[in-house]
């Protein structure tokens, strides 16, 4: 299953970690994925969408 928002786009990032006398080893920043239910086209369906998408859709849901 791939790590990517379907609304954003978002993926996971790569960098690396530090330790104390900075030596350098690979390390991933993945997006936090969530299944919510959303309203696609007035039918329920189950999403895995970034928090910060789904943070997004309801605040423009909530202005409305």
């Amino acid at each position: 299953m791939s790590r990517v928002c379907p609304v954003t786009g978002k993926g996971p990032m790569s960098g690396n970690n530090r330790s104390h006398s900075l030596r350098a080893t690979r390390r991933r920043w993945n997006t936090n994925l969530q299944t919510k239910v959303v309203m696609v086209d007035g039918k329920p369906m189950r999403v895995r969408m970034s928090a910060r998408a789904y943070r997004s859709l309801n605040k423009e849901y909530k202005e409305r």
